[in-house]
């Protein structure tokens, strides 16, 4: 329910949609990846290949990325930052369910911000919000607003790839801050078997399996699904939910490769009411003290959240005799989703007041039902033009959204901080939107990787992307838009011998906005640019990649409250400029470290309020650390055990426009113990081991949300 926030103060107003061009039949026959290890499971590669971009991750290092350039790359040629999360590192870390659990420790992202929420994997880039339109399943936008927004779960992830800075220029639309992009399991040359159970501190389990062969030499198949629920940290808050994913790849020739698979996915969960605490109680005491993290200020008789999503999708690739390869990506969604029950919205009276200090709330409900449509057409091909070695890209994509959305208000009755009582008959909401809203977007996209003189790597991207954005509201504000956007990337790297690779780059964007002005004309897409300048090493004494970067993205088109009115504009202007370092190291195959460092300074550089300017926007810290260290023994008494440790830091960020409220810094630490025996693993996870109580962060001075309490979480998996 943390979306319906600004649904009630504001006006919904978005969706999207497209026209697909024919695909074309692509992916080239893949090789086998390089030797990895999974829980119980060992998997054998023979060399290189495509597959290597999308397939597992060898410990914690990452050589190769698809999505930095739309096809396979090595990490260091990307002139971009790039963070890859593997199989290995999740399961070290005990990530069990949600996405955004396992960017926790990913310099410059700010995962959670309002703490669990368990329909939604909150993400900020750079210090830009990447929920709507930063996420991505292979390649392919997730696109969400208000509730109708799809939900992975990280057992069907082969890895996580985050991409720093504008993606325009690949992917059209998109979060200037960067994308997640999320990239699944997928058929392998030889058996698959594993299956795994758990169970944390709060009676939440979970059951997942993954299974899968090659039947012959021309089809291979994979299923993998799981079921979860039970009871979650706050009082009366549950959530039971299921999901599975089977595939089946086709390949009749070394040169054609055709792969399909179905995800369909539920949830029904009671809600927590974290994460629309007062700032007054939460992050300061109030006259009664502290807001106790485990009570409900629900109403667990009515306050529900369910969702049912299916996905059907087709990769394909064909090389052709010329050398061109032919790549065709497509994917349909559907989601149906409802959710319902009255959540906080500070005091009565703004202010706590005994004896009670009554905590207001709004009544709310919800009715999503999402359609989408996406599809990515390439053409690839190695060349020489004289001194110059070329890998061009051609291609064009289409997405469509479209949004059938209603939503109600406000009826709800107070409700005590200290002594809630539940059971209070509550008021009617009445429907303040009914709209569907439909958008579409068609790109055209261009790109070169060359080298020259060896060492020297020079890429350019250009793109031209078309997007139509229709609002047919019966309740609400009907409005058509059409805007085009040109975006571009240019950037140049040097290869040392000794594995150093410094690059700049400088690239524009684009990213579609719901809404419309004082003239009830649709609002244009944010627009604007990121320079950044980095250093790459992956040294040859290690296998191991780090990382350090400088940006500066500007925004333009920021919607800005127009004061003394209830109107909103596009009068803003935002600016990012920070520095990131990662380091991961696979010292041994039994020996892994990882290492992370960010400072963000946002800045509001122009707004029609004059006192917002020079301010930073809420929510992000300036700095976040973190490291994790992890070993497993692999002789002697204690063979099979693994042990690792991690800490976390985040640093001050504000609660309010103004910046008058701070939410202080904290740090928080982990741990994991491991034991494999024979074709058994097992697992012991500890989360905020010290049980450290903190706020997040808060969107508002009404607006906060503690940080997830310690979890503990045994695991036990088996390989057949």
């Amino acid at each position: 329910m943390r979306k319906s926030r600004h649904a009630i103060l504001v006006r919904l107003m978005l969706g999207t949609a497209a026209v697909a061009w024919p695909a074309g039949l692509a992916l080239a026959q893949q090789a086998l990846p390089a030797p990895v290890r999974l829980p119980g499971l060992s998997v054998e590669g023979q060399g290189v290949s495509a597959e290597s971009a999308t397939g597992p991750v060898d410990g914690y290092v990452a050589r190769d990325t698809e999505t930095g350039a739309k096809t396979a790359t090595p990490v260091s040629e990307i002139p971009q930052t790039v963070n890859v999360i593997g199989r290995e590192e999740l399961y070290d870390r005990g990530v069990v369910t949600k996405i955004d659990e396992a960017l926790r420790y990913t310099p410059g992202v700010t995962a959670a911000p309002y703490g669990t929420d368990a329909d939604t994997d909150w993400i900020y880039i750079r210090g830009f919000q990447a929920t709507q339109t930063g996420a991505f399943l292979d390649g392919l936008n997730l696109f969400s607003y208000g509730f109708g927004g799809f939900q992975m779960d990280a057992f069907f992830m082969q890895r996580l790839e985050v991409l720093k800075g504008p993606a325009s220029v690949l992917y059209g639309g998109s979060n200037p801050g960067g994308i997640v992009d999320m990239i699944r399991l997928r058929p392998q040359d030889r058996r698959v078997a594993y299956t795994e159970a758990g169970i944390n501190n709060f009676g939440n389990a979970f059951f997942g399996f993954d299974v899968g062969d090659r039947l012959n030499a021309n089809w291979k198949y994979r299923v993998t699904g799981k079921l979860a629920g039970g009871d979650n940290y706050e009082d009366y808050s549950k959530d039971f939910r299921g999901a599975i994913m089977p595939q089946v790849t086709w390949e009749p020739s070394a040169a054609t490769s055709v792969t399909g698979y179905v995800y369909y996915s539920g949830l029904n969960q009671r809600q927590s009411s974290n994460g629309f605490l007062p700032y007054v109680g939460t992050v300061v005491p109030a006259p009664f003290g502290k807001i106790d993290p485990q009570k409900y200020y629900g109403e667990p008789s009515i306050n529900t959240g369910r969702y049912n999503q299916t996905m059907v999708g087709l990769e394909a690739s064909h090389i052709l005799d010329s050398g061109w390869k032919l790549s065709s990506n497509a994917r349909y969604g559907h989601l149906s989703k409802y959710e319902a029950g009255p959540y906080v919205y500070g005091y009565v009276g703004a202010t706590p007041t005994a004896p009670a200090y009554n905590l207001n709330r709004i009544g709310f409900d919800a009715t999503s039902r999402v359609d989408t449509f996406n599809i990515d057409n390439h053409a690839e091909r190695r060349f020489a033009t004289g001194f110059l070695n070329h890998n061009l890209l051609a291609g064009l994509d289409y997405k469509y959204y479209r949004l059938d959305h209603v939503q109600a208000c406000c009826g709800a009755t107070p409700i005590s901080a200290t002594n809630p009582v539940y059971g209070v008959p509550q008021g009617a909401n009445f429907t303040y939107l009914d709209q569907v809203l439909a958008q579409q977007q068609i790109g055209i996209y261009l790109q070169d990787q060359i080298r020259f003189a060896d060492r020297w790597l020079l890429t350019l991207n250009g793109r031209q992307d078309w997007v139509k954005t229709d609002s047919d509201a019966k309740i609400g504000t009907t409005y058509k838009s059409n805007d085009a956007a040109l975006s571009g990337r240019a950037g140049l790297a040097y290869e040392f011998a000794n594995g150093v690779t410094p690059y700049v780059s400088a690239a524009t964007f684009f990213n579609p906005v719901v809404g419309v002005n004082p003239s009830l004309s649709g609002f244009k897409p944010e627009e604007g640019t990121q320079y950044e300048a980095g250093i790459k090493y992956a040294p040859g004494f290690v296998d191991g990649l780090v990382t350090a970067s400088v940006f500066q993205i500007d925004k333009k088109n920021a919607v800005t409250s127009i004061p003394g009115t209830f109107l909103s504009d596009q009068l803003g202007e935002v600016r990012s400029r920070g520095f990131e370092l990662e380091g991961k190291v696979n010292v041994t195959p039994n020996f892994k470290l990882l290492a992370g460092y960010s400072y963000t300074d946002l800045e509001v550089t122009k707004d029609p309020n004059a006192a917002l300017v020079g301010k930073s926007p809420f929510i992000v810290p300036k700095q976040t650390a973190n490291a994790w260290a992890d070993y497993t023994f692999s002789e002697g008494m204690a063979k099979g055990l693994g042990l690792g440790a991690g800490i976390r830091y985040q640093g001050y960020s504000w609660a309010d426009a103004l910046n008058t409220l701070k939410v202080p810094a904290a740090t928080v630490a982990d741990a994991a113990i491991r034991y494999n025996f024979g074709d058994w693993n097992t697992s012991l996870n500890f989360t905020n081991i010290f049980d450290k109580t903190y706020v997040k962060s808060c969107g508002g001075a009404d607006v906060c949300g503690y940080a997830e309490p310690r979890t503990i979480m045994l695991r036990v998996g088996k390989t057949w």
